[in-house]
């Protein structure tokens, strides 16, 4: 039965007769939107901050909206391709080839791009390249995207075009030319064929001009050397494959040393292969990586290494040069027979500031005849002379230059007589600093050229003789930007483009083996070289005398030093690098002063821990010839030779620079005369150091199942059983191998892909290359400092740091056996805590392990967290509503959580709190929100894309096709990944090896990452 009853919202609505609810039923919107008021407005549109769904409400409701949007609104968001380059697929990355050379860093890389934009760095890995990007060059992809980056070039510090800036800079040089004023050009090392050419050209059209290289950091006395010695300024280089016997004394050569790059071959000698492998003695005053992964380490101090090298070159040539006592005395010596006995096998290496000890390396080189040692083809970078750029300070305030030009340098940050090249630059005409940022050069310059990021430009390199490698743009410039190299053209009168300069140049040198195409495409020509002679004149016998007089100047001996992640201070505010942990002491966003223990107790200066597993530090004040740095942090260093402290560079930076990233301080005021060893007084400061240390978080404590290591004579000598010892486990009341015990039921993994991980001990040197890279593929965000002191951080791969206890890993084993009661064990255990004064250190990288029996697929209660097929952990980000259950219940502490959300957060300005910055994001991998769980997917999304890439050319996929961020950022081959059901792939034959071991294997997890037990050559 219908019902008769009215039902009405308003009286007015009675009034049968009311021409206002007619109105109101036929119009939804009584007043007209402003369409046409707000679209045809293109300010407005830009600056509006309108949401999509008042957007769609603007224009949803008439024709003529919509058509007046399509017309005149501006493009906000992507849209796709009216015409679609040929090279670019929606969805598929390309990889372009390119070189990094930005005065500190040399390598041959690929870039990963994706719709145009980089987003990635690999390795080039055809045979021949110069590559292993390291941790900084991995980073250097973001440093593309620095929000904070000079957009346009200033004069007087007001934007200017170019052609303001080309004529302001070509009157300068016509005045210099009438004037006979003198030109300089002040450039880092470019190791640029062409545009030495193009700086040829400059001088030949300006007589007075002159070049300057300078290098921030300097290795200016091994250039002398070598030069005296070969008749070439250059850098010898050397192939550690070849040596048995490594002795370096000061040289960290897993590290930056002469431009880094060694770990590859240094890695191939150090896995054991038919019962043997090289033996490495370092000589060092601050622990390095070289020295972590060392055999034996001498700490000693800088003097007392001067005269140590003094002994070995006794021991190498026959001469007999008399020297002090040092202290380890028997060791050098024995490492001095052990260098001669090994003769062409072996191989010495320095890194002294010290003209005459670069000399004595020479000398026993060439005594050695060592395989290793290649003169012939040396390096070609770090080129800078410390005396040409001191006498350009002298003329500078002298009043003599009237015009200087800069490029990639920036001394008045890096000069340690910084003030006197300020006030120089205040006599000079003219001043040009070409940078990529406002920095504290280009703030003090009359011009400020911007210039582009290396991946958005042209050039080439010789990193090494006979090697020519090129740079290729990978985007188009995003600022107002011109080369150093377009300004030289123009200033010579030359027409040309760069690019067309550079391919005639390039055609040149790869003529008749190389096509131009074929040089860009693959990166780099190799030519051939002919053997390097040797000068005859040089006295080596009067370097040894000299060096055998060597003194300390009293106080503690100060070694400058740069760090894995900072380097030079370049890249100062890449968060990637601030947040990236130095593998030695395990500290971001910091540099400090290392001291031993016994040094810091004179001094009264103390670490400790706080309740939430913080560390705090005193502060300290170091003193340098008069020059004062006030409020550096302390670090206690175990190993840190007794006598010296250490301080990295690189920090302490202001201009150009976010707020949060304005940590550290200068060392570069404590390195005067460009030397990395000075006398120094410290005296304790009032106050304590807050750092964020990640030692003492998520550690995996005990041992015994997590650093596996063995001496290369019981690997030799003894059955796996006894030093790859498998936990045993009670099955029916009898001891029973965990490997054989299985309380869950397994599904058939021999079908499909299965992958695994393998991560060999011996191998990795803890450089972290990895850890960037898995920051830039899986989109980690950068939590910053106090987060990370939190326990916070969001690393998806950590690489734990061991010290031993005793001298030795074996000593703490024989001492935690021989504990005995419960008081005894107790006290045993917390004394180990406590390193030696010269530990002997190991490295691990821990991720997710990836296990077949995962406790956290368990006790998730909304199934977010569950096993594929393929042997991944999966995570589904949107069901996860974070308990941490599983964070609870994993034994290797690899998940992480997001307390907050990191992207688009003012609280959080790093680079996912801009738009240009997110450029870097990966668009195959989830940017994670707020109260979800994190951790390592063994990249995924790279897996599928291998499978569907050969699924796409209908085939199989390769053997060991398959990489993940890590593995193929790994340039030592400590990371292995693949498919172990592909019996023929490496990583199955690594699964099979005796060293193969599980971490926490007692307790049934069964993973798919395992590793390789550490073998000593001691």
């Amino acid at each position: 039965m219908a019902s008769n009853k009215k039902y009405w919202k308003s009286v007015e609505e009675l009034n049968e007769n009311s021409s206002i609810v007619e109105t109101l039923r036929n119009n939804e919107f009584v007043e007209e939107i402003p369409t046409d008021e707000f679209l045809g407005d293109k300010d407005a549109l830009s600056t509006s901050s309108t949401t999509r769904r008042d957007f769609l409400k603007y224009v949803g409701f008439s024709t003529a909206a919509a058509s007046l949007a399509a017309c005149e609104g501006p493009v906000i968001k992507s849209i796709p391709y009216v015409v679609q380059p040929e090279e670019i697929i929606p969805g598929v990355a390309d990889f372009y080839a390119t070189t990094i050379a930005d005065g500190f860093d040399f390598a041959n890389i690929l870039i990963k791009t994706r719709e145009g934009r980089p987003i990635k760095v690999e390795n080039n890995n055809l045979p021949n390249a110069k590559t292993g990007a390291n941790a900084r060059v991995h980073a250097s992809v973001l440093s593309l995207y620095d929000s904070l980056r000079l957009k346009q070039s200033k004069i007087e510090g007001k934007d200017a075009s170019w052609a303001d800036v080309d004529a302001k800079v070509t009157a300068a040089l016509a005045d210099a030319k009438a004037k006979g004023g003198q030109v300089v050009l002040l450039t880092g090392t470019m190791a640029s064929p062409s545009t030495d050419k193009l700086i040829a050209d400059f001088i030949a059209k300006n007589p007075t001009a002159k070049h300057v290289v300078y290098d921030a950091v300097s290795s200016s006395d091994a250039l002398d050397a070598f030069q005296m010695v070969y008749g070439e300024r250059a850098l010898a280089d050397y192939d550690f494959s070849k040596a048995d016997v490594i002795v370096s004394v000061g040289a960290d050569i897993l590290g930056d040393w002469q431009g880094g790059g060694y770990d590859a071959g240094y890695a191939q000698g150090r896995i054991p292969k038919n019962g043997k492998m090289s033996k490495h003695i370092q000589i060092e005053s601050n622990m390095s990586l070289a020295g972590a992964n060392a055999d034996k380490r001498i700490p000693m101090t800088v003097t007392e290494q001067k005269h140590a090298l003094v002994k070995i070159y006794n021991v190498i040539t026959g001469a007999s040069v008399s020297t002090p006592k040092v202290a380890n005395e028997e060791a050098v010596m024995k490492a001095a027979q052990q260098l001669k006995a090994a003769a062409g096998k072996g191989v010495l290496v320095s890194g002294l500031d010290d003209v005459n000890a670069q000399l004595l390396v020479l000398a026993i080189n060439r005594a050695l005849n060592a395989e290793a040692f290649n003169p012939a083809t040396p390096r070609l970078i770090r080129k800078g002379d410390a005396k040409a750029v001191a006498q350009l300070v002298k003329d500078m305030k002298a009043g003599v230059v009237h015009t200087l030009i800069m490029n990639g340098v920036n001394p008045v940050y890096t000069l340690p007589n910084s003030a006197d090249f300020v006030e120089g630059l205040s006599k000079v005409k003219m001043s040009v600093a070409f940078s990529l940022k406002e920095d504290e050069t280009a703030l003090k310059t009359k011009v400020a050229v911007a210039t582009p990021h290396y991946l958005e430009s042209w050039g080439d390199v010789s990193i090494v003789k006979g090697h020519y490698s090129i740079t290729q743009p990978t985007i188009r410039p995003l600022f107002d930007t011109k080369q150093f190299q377009e300004a030289l053209l123009a200033w010579t009168g030359n027409p040309a483009s760069y690019y067309d300069f550079l391919k005639a140049h390039g055609t040149a040198v790869v003529a008749g083996g190389a096509t131009w195409n074929k040089l860009v495409h693959d990166g780099f020509y190799v030519t051939p070289v002919t053997a390097a002679v040797g000068g005859a004149n040089v006295d080596f016998a009067s370097a040894a005398g000299a060096l055998a007089q060597a003194k300390n100047l009293g106080g503690l001996e100060l070694v400058l030093y740069t760090k894995t992640g900072m380097g030079d201070g370049q890249q100062a505010n890449n968060p990637w690098l601030q947040e990236f942990p130095d593998p030695i002491t395990r500290v971001s966003w910091d540099n400090y002063v290392t001291v031993s223990k016994k040094d810091a107790e004179k001094l009264g200066l103390v670490n400790y821990n706080v309740a939430n597993g913080g560390l705090n530090g005193s502060y300290s004040t170091i003193e340098v010839g008069g020059v004062k740095l006030e409020n550096v942090p302390v670090i206690i260093q175990p190993g840190q030779a007794v006598g010296t402290i250490g301080l990295a560079l690189g920090y302490g930076r202001k201009e150009a620079m976010k707020q949060e990233m304005q940590v550290g301080v200068n060392a570069y005021t404590l390195y005067a005369n460009m030397k990395s060893d000075q006398s120094a007084k410290v005296s304790k400061a009032n106050g304590d150091h807050e750092f964020a240390c990640v030692q003492l978080q998520k550690t995996l404590m005990g041992r015994g199942d997590i650093i596996k290591e063995t001496t290369l004579e019981i690997f030799n000598t003894k059955d796996a059983a006894e030093w790859n010892i498998v936990p045993m486990v009670s099955l029916d009341h009898k001891e029973t191998p965990t490997t054989k015990v299985d309380i869950w039921d397994s599904f058939d993994r021999s079908v499909g892909h299965h992958f695994n991980l393998s991560i060999d001990l011996n191998a990795c040197t803890g450089c972290g290359a990895c850890v960037i890279a898995c920051h830039a593929e899986n989109n980690v965000p950068v939590v910053g400092k106090s987060e990370v002191r939190r326990s916070r951080d969001m690393h998806w791969l950590r690489i734990d740091r061991y010290y031993s206890s005793q001298d030795t890993f074996k000593g703490d084993v024989e001492l935690k056996e021989g504990a005995s009661g419960l008081m005894n064990s107790i006290d045993t255990f917390t004394g180990m805590e406590d390193p030696s004064e010269n530990p002997q250190v190991a490295f691990q990288p821990v991720m997710c392990q990836h296990c077949n029996h995962a406790p956290c697929e368990t006790v998730c209660p909304v199934a977010a967290t569950s096993h594929g097929r393929q042997g991944q952990n999966h995570m589904a980000y949107n069901r996860c509503v974070g308990t941490r259950y599983c964070a609870n219940n994993c034994p290797y502490k690899v998940r992480r959580f997001n307390w907050f959300l990191y992207n688009k957060n003012s609280e959080f300005d790093y680079h996912m709190n801009d738009d240009l910055g997110r450029m870097v994001l990966n668009p195959d991998v989830n940017v994670r929100s707020r109260g979800v769980m994190e951790k390592c997917s063994l990249c995924i999304q790279m897996t599928q894309s291998t499978i569907l890439k050969a699924k796409r050319e209908g085939r199989l996929v390769g053997k060991d096709e398959f990489q993940v961020a890590c593995s193929a950022a790994c340039s030592s081959g400590a990371m292995v990944f693949g498919d172990v059901n592909d019996k023929e792939s490496q990583v199955a034959k690594l699964a099979e090896d005796d060293r193969m071991y599980h971490l926490l294997e007692h307790i049934g997890t069964k993973p798919n990452v395992f590793y390789h037990v550490k073998v000593r050559n001691t």
